[in-house]
């Protein structure tokens, strides 16, 4: 009975002091949920682009960031046609004019400002050209894609290769010479060579290009309105100089084995830049910020490079371009892009002026 009870007690102090332990113990940690993750993005994202930049090559960073948003294009043929689409109303959420139009869209409020620093790749842009892009100390626009219209000459054909927009009316391309479809191009070469400043001429002046390209008429074989027209007649020999003719059909008929020459006139070549911008009616800002730097992405830019003879923006990307086509483009010769003649803004008086003047003349041919 006595051992019983002595057990008892014993016990009874073991349990007490196992209590104690315990309390005193560390806590085992609750069991935890796991950490819920940010739901997926969905929604659409539509973007008003010129047909063959929509291959997925050019946005794969937005495409395995975002898998859920829909990307959507509508299709532009020239720059006026984003410009008149977003007047009516059009409602996208990334347009990509190039910059001929780019400050009356600023102007008439059909854009807005760009936040460059959620742009990871806007720190390789080219600043020249980035500049082109900002108004009143904002970025609008940021540039993309950009090219030379110049002379293409077919060296094997033409004694003499041409130096200047003036050599279009040497005698001895007569009855070869193709001319680009439009009234802007058209003015601004002959003004070029003629000594003018293109974009600022007197209706003196005016006259005068006009008067300049009537006498140029004669000599014109043919007026080609798409590449692969240009490209063809260059090709089979019947036009020696294509004028306004672009960086595409050189690198192009070049890999062809053509014997051709893409001119860098004394006045400079003309040039044209485009790039995105956001239009004011956009409700999905933050995904067409992502967008834009996918497109700005090294391998993008190299893949417009390499597989469409374009020049590019984004510095870091130079590397990955074909080392021939960074030559012929002239990507890494900043004094060629500053010598470049950029289209600029026109007023719609001078566009209504200068179209109006090509139709006369090629009606008079």
């Amino acid at each position: 009975m006595r051992t019983t009870k002595s057990s008892l007690i014993v016990l009874s102090l073991l349990v007490v002091f196992t209590m104690i332990l315990t309390a005193c113990g560390p806590k085992t940690p609750p069991a935890t949920e796991a950490p819920t993750q940010p739901p997926e993005v969905t929604g659409k994202l539509l973007m008003l682009d010129w047909a063959g930049y929509e291959l997925p090559e050019f946005w794969m960073d937005f495409a395995q960031k975002y898998p859920k948003v829909n990307v959507e294009f509508s299709f532009l043929t020239e720059s006026a046609e984003a410009y008149a689409k977003l007047q009516s109303g059009f409602e996208a959420d990334l347009v990509h004019p190039c910059n001929n139009y780019w400050k009356i869209m600023v102007d008439d409020g059909l854009v807005q400002p760009i936040d460059t620093s959620k742009l990871s790749h806007w720190k390789d842009v080219n600043p020249a050209l980035a500049a082109q892009g900002a108004f009143d100390g904002k970025q609008y626009w940021v540039p993309w894609d950009w090219g030379f219209e110049s002379l293409l000459v077919r060296q094997d054909l033409v004694e003499k290769v041409p130096e200047s927009w003036a050599d279009l009316w040497d005698p001895q391309y007569a009855g070869h010479i193709a001319l680009v479809d439009g009234g802007e191009a058209n003015h601004v070469i002959t003004a070029l060579a003629l000594g003018f400043e293109p974009w600022s001429t007197t209706p003196e002046q005016d006259e005068q290009i006009k008067q300049k390209l009537l006498e140029l008429m004669p000599n014109v074989l043919s007026i080609w309105s798409s590449q692969s027209e240009l490209d063809q007649m260059v090709a089979s020999g019947d036009v020696w100089v294509g004028s306004g003719a672009w960086n595409q059909s050189y690198i192009g008929l070049l890999k062809d084995g053509y014997d051709v020459v893409y001119i860098d006139p004394k006045e400079g070549r003309t040039g044209y830049l485009c790039g995105f911008a956001i239009p004011s009616t956009s409700k999905n800002y933050d995904l067409a910020l992502a967008m834009i730097d996918a497109y700005l992405a090294p391998d993008a830019q190299a893949y417009l490079a390499n597989e469409y003879g374009m020049g590019i923006v984004n510095t870091a990307a130079i590397s990955l371009v074909d080392p021939e086509t960074v030559k012929l483009l002239s990507l890494e010769d900043q004094n060629v892009i500053s010598r470049t003649v950029w289209y600029k803004y026109i007023t719609p008086e001078q566009r209504e002026s200068w179209t109006n003047t090509w139709s006369e003349v090629k009606t008079a041919k």
